[in-house]
C-alpha cells in the first residue's frame, strides 16, 4: 500500500502537463475552448491531488 502515497503526485504531473499545454495553445492562437479545456483538466487534477492527500493523511492518523 506504499504506492498509494506516491499516486497522488501523478495528479500534479498531469496538472503541470495540461498547464503547459494550455500555454502552448495560447501561444499558437488556438480557440478559447481548447485552452479552457486544458485549464479545466489542470484544475481538476490539482483538486484531485488535494482530495487524495487529505484522505491519505486522514487514514494515516487512525
Amino acid at each position: 500500500m506504499a504506492y498509494l502515497k506516491f499516486i497522488q503526485y501523478i495528479y500534479l504531473i498531469f496538472a503541470v502537463f495540461f498547464l503547459y499545454d494550455a500555454f502552448r495553445k495560447y501561444q499558437e492562437g488556438k480557440e478559447l475552448s481548447d485552452i479552457g479545456l486544458s485549464l479545466i483538466i489542470a484544475g481538476v487534477s490539482i483538486g484531485m491531488f488535494f482530495f487524495r492527500r487529505h484522505f491519505h493523511n486522514k487514514y494515516q492518523k487512525k
